[in-house]
């Protein structure tokens, strides 16, 4: 990958399609993950204004600090970039009062997982509608159009997908090359939507170097009769997710009536 050229184009297409939007700007939350610290340095490099917002909600204490750190170093190298802080947690925990929990304790944590990522959402949003911003995404190629690994209508809930065409790889080598700080490189990925430790391969299965072997094998054609063990195992996971989450990465179905019955 030319990572130079890679990332003046997504920084040219950025600022074209802001321009051309009519907007100011755009705004980003930031996770303390990777995929977030690129996505907002590539925002900033197009000079329009950048608001980069915290949202706890039971966020681990290391998540929150490289969040901060990532803020505090891009807010030193470019002026375009401010941020603030919102505190879902109270809105979290005042929402679980007013619903009822019913199912097994796997399916009530998993919706309340996606709450999370839907109030945050909501939040991008009304500091969008504010201050006339366009709320940029952060999925990478892997996660949005491989295994389906996000929240729809919450962080899948976007304006513009600035590093959806590249894997988990190339993501972290923008990293490197855009100077995101070292304790973000080096974590471990989490989406953070549990309130503990668990990581994304912990909940997928498989590691991102592996999905991303995997994501090939399938665009080639290949099936599980090619694989054996380990690659059997992790082809069959890639497998299940891409399967599963299909009504993420197509259009809303329409229910188009017959003109006979118009």
């Amino acid at each position: 990958m030319q990572t130079e050229k890679v990332v003046d184009y997504i920084v040219n297409w950025l600022k074209d399609y802001a321009t051309n939007a009519g907007v100011n700007g755009f705004v980003i939350g930031i996770s303390g993950g990777i995929d977030s610290a690129v996505t907002s340095t590539l925002c900033a490099k197009t000079g329009l204004n950048v608001l980069c917002i915290e949202m706890p909600i039971h966020q681990a204490e290391s998540h929150v600090t490289r969040a901060q750190e990532h803020i505090s170093l891009l807010k030193k190298r470019f002026d375009n970039v401010s941020d603030t802080r919102t505190n879902l947690t109270p809105v979290f925990e005042e929402f679980k009062t007013e619903v009822f929990f019913d199912g097994d304790q796997a399916t009530v944590d998993m919706a309340l997982a996606n709450t999370r990522a839907r109030l945050r959402m909501t939040t991008l949003y009304y500091y969008a509608g504010l201050y006339k911003l366009l709320v940029a995404g952060t999925g990478n190629k892997v996660e949005d159009f491989g295994v389906g690994f996000y929240t729809k209508y919450g962080d899948g809930g976007v304006d513009l997908s600035p590093i959806a065409d590249l894997l988990k790889s190339e993501v972290y080598k923008l990293g490197t090359y855009l100077q995101v700080p070292d304790s973000i490189i080096q974590a471990t990925p989490s989406d953070g939507l549990f309130g503990d430790t668990r990581s994304d391969e912990d909940q997928i299965g498989a590691s991102y170097p592996e999905l991303e072997w995997a994501m090939k094998m399938h665009d080639a054609g290949k099936s599980i009769h090619d694989f054996s063990d380990r690659e059997l195992e992790v082809f069959k996971i890639y497998k299940r997710f891409n399967n599963a989450n299909k009504h993420k990465m197509i259009p809303i179905p329409i229910c188009n009536i017959p003109n006979i019955l118009l």
